[in-house]
């Protein structure tokens, strides 16, 4: 049974967890060494949340802290749901003895049923019809515009410069002239200097991927 200092110090923390986050934050005390384990609730904070009271029955949790004792462990940050269908984001930490034995359950139930529906709308405002794709960059000039297309053309054949052998910078050639990138000012100049190449083969791996 819980110490009546440990229980004091309980109530306080779990009346200021309650009012830091607000109406949707239940904080609720176990004491597992009362007379009626049936009972354990000694202290709870925003009940209505999932509709619970001081003296009222025991959780999952708190049944396997009963049946387990020493061997369960703190739960963090993890769902549960009412059953009016709230979904909470909670947290569990027993209360332990010198010996390990689970005296007590501080838990913290914060309903992120509203949360959910509001990311959910704003997953579909920001989906875009190839969500696969990653957002496409925004150059501040041309230089750094084909620095990207360059960078993206490496990732098309999937190895670094120094692996590609003729077939892969062929494609990466591909790549660059479908996409525009040599109607940039000097960019032949730069990209033969990235793949290590002429200008005379720049020009052949052009016309090879064309054909």
């Amino acid at each position: 049974m819980l110490e009546a200092s440990t229980l004091q110090f309980l109530f306080k923390l779990a009346k200021g967890i309650a009012k830091q986050f607000g109406p949707n934050c239940e904080v609720v005390v176990h004491d597992l060494g009362t007379n009626d384990p049936n009972s354990s609730i000694v202290a709870i904070e925003n009940g209505h949340v999932t509709g619970r009271k001081v003296g009222d029955g025991p959780s999952h949790v708190v049944l396997e802290a009963l049946n387990g004792g020493k061997e369960k462990g703190d739960h963090l940050s993890y769902l549960t749901k009412t059953k009016d269908g709230k979904i909470l984001k909670s947290t569990t930490i027993y209360i332990r003895d010198d010996d390990g034995e689970a005296l007590g359950i501080f838990s913290i139930n914060y309903d992120i049923t509203l949360m959910l529906a509001m990311e959910e709308t704003l997953r579909q405002f920001t989906a875009a019809e190839q969500e696969e794709r990653e957002p496409e960059p925004i150059a501040r000039n041309v230089a750094d515009l084909l620095g990207e297309l360059i960078e993206q053309s490496v990732k098309l054949v999937g190895k670094p410069v120094a692996l590609m052998n003729k077939e892969d910078k062929v494609k990466a050639i591909q790549f660059l002239n479908d996409t525009g990138a040599f109607l940039i000012t000097k960019s032949g100049d730069k990209v033969c200097k990235f793949f290590g190449i002429s200008k005379y083969t720049l020009y052949s791996y052009i016309d090879e991927a064309k054909e």
